[in-house]
């Protein structure tokens, strides 16, 4: 019964490959390999909800203009940008004792019209501690103040940089709908 058995197994086929395909037939796909052979990560079978997702596209990008919106939201921002153009020095009494720079912010208002307000250094400094305190976790939102110096506050350079660094934090505030709308922040721009 072995010897049949045997016999069996070394029998040729028609194709000559002792009743298994050979390399080459399964390569060409004639004969599929037997599936004991194929791990499953050789399939490669891709089923329909894979070839949807490969053929579905990303939607467009829309912009939405909400200028005209009335929610609560876009009620409280009231400004459209803020500019400091220039800046004066006031002198105490006594020559180079008490003196400061006052600028002149202008505020430009989403319904066209513009605010003039004049503010020391020292008052952005006091609206930013106001504004931390009544907004703990806003200290992202807001950027930091340009720094102080008690030997190069009146240099040209020094004051250009801390007017462009003014006009930025003034311009975070305002345009955020949260700061915008602080009690403290209407009490700096309309005192």
């Amino acid at each position: 019964m072995e010897s049949s058995d045997s016999e069996h197994f070394a029998q040729k086929t028609n194709d000559g490959s002792n009743g298994h395909p050979s390399e080459e037939a399964i390569i060409n796909g004639a004969h599929p390999p037997p599936p004991s052979l194929i791990p499953p990560y050789w399939s490669h079978r891709r089923y329909e909800s894979y070839s949807s997702i490969k053929n579905t596209k990303p939607p467009p990008i829309t912009l939405e203009d909400h200028t005209e919106e009335t929610s609560e939201q876009s009620g409280a921002v009231w400004a459209a940008g803020v500019t400091i153009d220039d800046h004066v020095l006031v002198s105490g009494t006594v020559p180079s004792v008490g003196n400061f720079v006052v600028w002149h912010c202008r505020i430009e208002t989403l319904d066209g019209g513009s605010i003039v307000v004049r503010k020391r250094y020292s008052e952005f400094d006091d609206l930013r501690r106001k504004l931390l305190m009544t907004f703990p976790n806003s200290g992202g939102a807001m950027p930091p103040l340009p720094p102080k110096s008690l030997f190069y506050k009146f240099r040209p350079s020094f004051l250009e940089r801390r007017r462009v660094g003014l006009a930025y934090f003034l311009n975070c505030v305002l345009l955020n709908p949260d700061l915008s709308s602080a009690p403290v922040t209407k009490e700096f721009i309309f005192s």
